[in-house]
């Protein structure tokens, strides 16, 4: 599974629309929707900003492996 889908399941599984999430993660929503179409890979300090916040952190091991550990709160958002 591609980063933008992950990224576009996380952000629907969460509630929140493009512009809310931007906004947690302070990033810019035209990088953002570039992001989730696949049109521009995600450099690693915007990929530390989702990773890194409260309320995306328990999607960490499958956003960057496509593995889950549930007994440590890594979960997956599909």
């Amino acid at each position: 599974m591609d980063l933008s889908v992950k990224l576009k399941a996380i952000r629907r599984l969460e509630g929140l629309t493009q512009q809310e999430f931007c906004t947690l993660v302070d990033i810019s929503i035209s990088s953002y929707k570039k992001y989730e179409t696949d049109l521009f890979e995600m450099g690693y300090g915007v990929l530390c900003k989702v990773l890194s916040h409260p309320q995306f952190t328990k999607y960490t091991l499958w956003l960057m492996t496509g593995h889950t550990a549930v007994e440590c709160g890594q979960v997956s958002a599909v």
